[in-house]
């Protein structure tokens, strides 16, 4: 924590005076520490100019992944996808933020049954009926970043399938309403883990979400495996992803050797992944991106 006099101006750039702004705020984060427990830098908290180029960015995000729930059908092939989810974006004015990213060669993630995560569009996937796909959409906007991602069921998916995809949006729900000022990630990841594990599903421990706003991936890195009362310290200001990826199987996963980005389930049963992007709030949280 920065050494401000209480007169000094805050380190958020408010321009308001320290006593009337942040220093209660870093006195609380301090008293946590001191009990031993994980706490946000001022790195992680966004300021209220912040907050609003990250909403910005993420009406965007919404707006693209709402075009291809208008489109997305049986015979449209990923690469579709790829070109209606970079047309939108660069419409708006924004940037598709996978596009180049690492070397990531396409402008979305389109992940199909058993791919977890991370699925590259290509012409030669064609959406058949009975298929489940996660289309994850990521946005840049102003310099401002947004992330989040959907289901989607084509044709006539199995009853299997179909329990899997709403399981899974009923964990990120659930992990939502846990979502409180001055709670623990530990209590959001609790209720995730524990609604997938009564519904029969594993959840993959290596990839997480994570903090998202002034760049792709950032601090802190948000697993669904942590205990109530664990793991970072919820503040005002925290801006990140809820994304669970639930197995029908189990855990484990590998990564395509070939393209080094597809990552699938080992026992090559399906998993399901929705993504949305959080705000920390004072009373509570806001939903940014879905």
């Amino acid at each position: 924590m920065e050494l401000l006099g209480r007169n000094d101006p805050c380190w958020c750039g408010s321009g308001h005076k320290y006593k009337k702004c942040h220093m209660e705020f870093d006195e609380k984060l301090e008293s946590l520490r001191r009990m031993g427990c994980i706490v946000p830098s001022h790195k992680i908290i966004k300021t209220p100019e912040q907050i609003e180029g990250i909403r910005q960015s993420a009406r965007i995000n919404i707006a693209v992944l709402d075009y291809v729930a208008q489109h997305i059908r049986e015979g449209v092939t990923t690469e579709e996808i790829d070109r209606w989810v970079y047309e939108q974006t660069v419409n708006a004015g924004a940037i598709p933020a996978p596009l180049n990213y690492e070397g990531f060669p396409k402008s979305v993630c389109t992940s199909i049954n058993e791919q977890v995560c991370h699925g590259i569009p290509s012409p030669d996937d064609v959406l058949k009926d009975g298929d489940i796909i996660n289309v994850d959409v990521s946005t840049i906007y102003n310099g401002y970043f947004s992330d989040s991602s959907r289901m989607f069921c084509i044709g006539n998916v199995s009853e299997e399938k179909k329990k899997l995809v709403e399981v899974t949006r009923e964990c990120v729900q659930l992990g939502l309403e846990q979502v409180k000022p001055w709670g623990f990630l530990g209590d959001m990841a609790q209720a995730v883990y524990d609604h997938a594990r009564a519904n029969g599903y594993s959840i993959v421990r290596e990839i997480g979400g994570h903090g998202c706003g002034l760049e792709f991936h950032e601090d802190p890195w948000v697993g669904y495996i942590g205990k109530r009362g664990t793991e970072m310290v919820m503040a005002p200001g925290m801006v990140f992803t809820i994304e669970p990826m639930v197995n029908m199987g189990r855990p484990d996963i590998f990564v395509d050797d070939e393209n080094g980005w597809t990552v699938y389930t080992d026992d090559g049963m399906p998993s399901a992944q929705w993504e949305i992007q959080v705000l920390v709030t004072e009373t509570g949280h806001e939903v940014l991106s879905y």
